[in-house]
């Protein structure tokens, strides 16, 4: 290592002088925030969701227990139709 090249830009870029820096940082107690009325509600509509039930239950056992006892079916074409208007709803 070339000792002399750090030397040089030590002197370039006057590392040694950063020291003597003093800086001033001034804060202001009267600091506050504020949230908007947007905000408000998302808070109110995430706290909503948030203490919802995901699953409806009884919905969930009637059809788990038809498929448990063989009589849920439904045909490739009502799947489809369903499908299809579920995008229809959604996407157009």
């Amino acid at each position: 290592m070339r000792i002399e090249a750090y030397t040089q830009l030590s002197k370039l870029y006057n590392t040694e002088k950063t020291n003597n820096i003093k800086q001033d940082i001034k804060t202001s107690k009267n600091d506050k925030i504020e949230i908007s009325q947007q905000g408000l509600d998302y808070q109110v509509a995430k706290k909503a969701v948030a203490e919802s039930i995901d699953v409806r239950d009884g919905l969930v056992n009637q059809y788990k227990s038809a498929i448990q006892a063989g009589e849920y079916s439904i045909s490739a074409k009502e799947f489809a139709n369903k499908v299809i208007e579920s995008y229809n709803k959604n996407f157009m």
